[in-house]
């Protein structure tokens, strides 16, 4: 589970072309730019559970950004 999950917009008030991104997964802080098309671009560390994490942080997104 994806704790103290935080985005915004890389430009300003902008929602392209992507969000910086950040959370804590296992007590470990990563943080990334989630692309308009749905890459991850990890800016940190890479979790070890990587696929599980992109789906958790996917839904997220959807979530608060899209709907």
């Amino acid at each position: 589970m994806l704790q103290h999950f935080n985005f915004k917009p890389m430009y300003g008030e902008s929602t392209l072309p992507g969000w910086t991104i950040s959370f804590f997964y296992k007590q470990q802080r990563y943080t990334g730019d989630y692309m308009p098309d749905g890459t991850i671009i990890w800016t940190g560390a890479t979790p070890t559970e990587e696929e599980s994490v992109k789906k958790m942080v996917h839904e997220l997104m959807t979530f608060h950004v899209y709907e």
